[in-house]
């Protein structure tokens, strides 16, 4: 996925057409509701596919195997007229060079969505001017998301016109009604994972994406040991926004995603490595402790 438009510096493919940027699957579950047409949810899900992957959200051209996956699964609790409330997964992968191997960027779950839909909606979304409809405002916020994250991964802080736009996209939401938006709620809400991200003080997450992948796991085709270390050397800057801020909402998003393929990755290594690492993630995440004690 884009490796040759980033050794290309970004340079646009003679004779092939602009293809869409993102290739999302979204699902809705709505079994708990019984107080609304079933047939209203797959009128939902449809047209919420249609407005992500019918829709331009970058600035670059992409080949059909470069666009970026990722999948939202909406599970709906309540409904109140055309006002649905519920929680939405948000899981984005992302190739490794030279493998068929898709390391996870994101794997989060929101429990904070409510939204009015209609059968007969219009689902429109712009970054220029507030929107009032909450629903496409939530999944562009993570579209952007994801692609700022993806960015991330293959420049460094490469993202950050995207995640820009996700935060645009809160500020506009600022001040609505509905969960998910302010900083008073709580601590992991939509309002923290995007203004941490942008936060200085996060900078080693941002600059780890990068490292983690590009210098990491893109060279384990050619030299595995090299590939670990870099990964090592790219963790150990976490240990300080660990200092800064204690169990935040962007660490624990960073460990949902990859501690299963650290554990895969290191359970391979050295001795020596082993045991530097797990030292440190027990530091850093430990809330996975007993993943960590598998790499031994």
């Amino acid at each position: 996925m884009r490796y040759s438009f980033i050794l290309l510096s970004f340079l646009f493919y003679s004779g092939i057409a602009a293809a869409q940027d993102v290739l999302a699957t979204i699902e809705v579950n709505a079994e708990r509701i019984t107080n609304t047409e079933q047939t209203l949810f797959e009128d939902m899900r449809e047209s919420l596919m249609e407005f992500v992957n019918n829709r331009k959200w970058t600035a670059d051209k992409f080949k059909p195997a470069e666009r970026i996956e990722f999948s939202m699964l909406i599970i709906l609790d309540q409904a109140n007229g055309e006002n649905f409330t519920g929680s939405i997964q948000v899981q984005a992968r992302r190739p490794v060079y030279m493998s068929g191997y898709n390391s996870s960027l994101i794997n989060h779950k929101d429990p904070d969505v409510s939204f009015n839909f209609s059968k007969f909606d219009v689902l429109q979304f712009s970054d220029q001017a507030a929107t009032q409809n909450e629903l496409t405002a939530i999944i562009a916020f993570y579209t952007y998301l994801v692609i700022g994250m993806d960015y991330d991964s293959f420049s460094p802080k490469g993202g950050t016109d995207y995640l820009n736009k996700a935060l645009n996209i809160l500020n506009q939401f600022s001040s609505a009604s509905s969960p998910g938006w302010k900083a008073f709620e709580n601590q992991t809400n939509r309002h923290w994972v995007i203004t941490n991200y942008m936060d200085s003080r996060f900078e080693p997450l941002r600059e780890c994406m990068y490292l983690y992948h590009r210098k990491g796991l893109d060279v384990m085709h050619k030299d595995a040991k090299k590939g670990r270390k870099e990964m090592l050397e790219a963790l150990k800057p976490l240990e300080k926004v660990y200092r800064n801020m204690p169990n935040n909402i962007n660490m624990r998003m960073f460990f949902n995603a990859k501690s299963n393929e650290i554990v895969n990755v290191f359970s391979e290594g050295e001795g020596e490595e082993k045991s530097e690492l797990v030292k440190l993630l027990q530091t850093i995440s430990p809330g996975n402790n007993q993943k960590w004690s598998k790499i031994q």
